[in-house]
């Protein structure tokens, strides 16, 4: 930067100061440290509210927790459907294995309400934007075919899956609106994985979901509200080691 700019470009940032400051600026004290300016602390994000769902199936209870702070409108309408009891009966019938990740479990378990009569109206997209929710290992999300389509059919990630949320700055268009994530498996991971590794057909499906889906669908057999699970206790820590022990003091 020439020697004419730079004078330039302090002149205006001095103009933006109070005089006073401006001349504490330009003549420091000898010997003077300048104090280093913190940028502003980002606020904490809010802390989240859940509402718990217990989906019992065959195969055991899993438990959902569904962030009613940052996902209302998705997290409302789920609720909608449990209150109804229409998620009783529904289907998990798809269970996506992803071809990477050997020895992992990579791909999501998918399942829905099959009968059109227990349908409501679609409910609107709420983007990983704005919610903050992304799509990580034991996520639940909306399946939908355009935004603003999903009604009850849902999600649970069985690994990561950040391809399914919205691209940076998606304002919830297509292409790159994402998929509306609204919470996770709070207890039963081992359900939905007991579900998911069930033998897929291979003729069932048409296109995407041609291969994905169980040979035989599992059904939920009721959908109710319920109460936090119990955390899992925490693993004990092992007895200090002779090297580790603390020295004796005299």
């Amino acid at each position: 930067m020439g020697r004419l700019t730079f004078c330039a470009s302090l002149a205006a940032a001095l103009a933006l100061v109070p005089a006073g400051l401006a001349a504490q600026e330009t003549a420091p004290a000898p010997g003077a440290m300048t104090p280093a300016v913190e940028a502003p602390a980002e606020p904490a994000p809010e802390p989240a509210e859940y509402a718990y769902v217990a989906l019992k199936t065959a195969k055991g209870t899993i438990t959902l927790a569904l962030d009613t702070t940052h996902a209302p409108k998705t997290s409302a309408n789920f609720l909608k459907y449990v209150d109804a009891k229409n998620l009783d009966g529904a289907l998990f019938y798809r269970a996506m294995h992803l071809p990477y990740g050997e020895g992992e479990d990579q791909g999501l378990l998918q399942g829905g309400v099959r009968n059109a009569a227990k349908l409501f109206a679609p409910v609107a997209h709420e983007s990983t934007n704005e919610t903050g929710i992304k799509h990580t290992t034991g996520t639940i999300s909306m399946a939908r075919f355009a935004p603003g389509t999903a009604t009850a059919d849902f999600m649970i990630m069985l690994s990561d899956m950040p391809a399914l949320d919205a691209e940076d700055g998606n304002t919830g268009e297509d292409p790159g609106a994402g998929f509306a994530a609204f919470g996770h498996v709070a207890a039963g991971m081992d359900v939905v994985k007991a579900i998911w590794s069930q033998p897929r057909s291979a003729t069932k499906g048409e296109g995407v979901m041609k291969g994905d889906i169980l040979e035989n669908e599992v059904p939920i057999l009721s959908a109710r509200r319920t109460s936090a699970p119990p955390k899992a206790p925490e693993t004990p820590q092992s007895p200090a080691t002779e090297a580790e022990s603390p020295t004796p003091t005299s």
